[in-house]
């Protein structure tokens, strides 16, 4: 009786091996050949589960997207009675990859970011993944919204976006050395603070 193939497994350790070579020297000189042997298999068993390069580069940044994903929704049901602007402290910190266990997954997940620029493949899959985030940052903001003056409230949609584009840039700063994860938390907090201060009123110069 032939062996059977668990093909979704396969497809993941592959996957793992991709981000390992891209943690490693980036995406640039990661071959079918040396993720063959990175994740012991053969070259025979990556080309059955991918049938080029591309589709295995857009396998591994969905697998990296969902694994994030998976994490933010853990953060978000581990405490169902915190609010929901805490709640969005926690998904941004942990969509900014500032943790230390987290430096190997932003090195790789900017790696992805920057090749997306050159291959319409990875940006549609990258567009999903941040589209996904979009959401569930909309409807935190909003639901933050709700329990703050609804007169300093800001737009849920503008905000989400303006978070995202935050937690990405943040994740470079850290990886280049011009922040530090404590500062970048700083600047996180502070900014996720002013979403519902007040305008301060202009200044009488009359």
């Amino acid at each position: 009786m032939p062996r059977q193939v668990d093909h979704a497994g396969r497809r993941r350790l592959i996957a793992e091996a991709v981000c390992r070579l891209a943690d490693e020297s980036g995406l640039e000189g990661v071959t079918l050949r040396d993720v063959a042997a990175r994740a012991q298999v053969s070259m025979g068993a990556v080309q059955r589960c991918f049938r080029t390069k591309e589709e295995m580069l857009v396998f591994a940044l969905g697998h990296i997207g969902e694994r994030i994903g998976e994490r933010v929704r853990a953060r978000l049901v581990s405490s169902p009675a915190q609010s929901a602007g805490t709640a969005l402290g926690h998904a941004a910190t942990e969509i900014s990859l500032l943790r230390e266990e987290h430096r190997a997954e932003a090195r790789v997940w900017l790696a992805f970011v920057a090749q997306a620029a050159v291959s319409e493949a990875l940006a549609r899959t990258l567009t999903a993944n941040y589209a996904a985030l979009e959401e569930t940052f909309t409807r935190l903001v909003s639901e933050a919204g709700e329990d703050a003056d609804r007169a300093t409230a800001p737009d849920p949609r503008r905000a989400a976006r303006a978070l995202l584009a935050l937690a990405d840039g943040l994740t470079a700063h850290v990886l280049i050395g011009h922040l530090t994860p404590r500062q970048a938390h700083e600047v996180l907090h502070a900014h996720l603070a002013g979403l519902w201060e007040r305008p301060a009123p202009p200044s009488d110069t009359g």
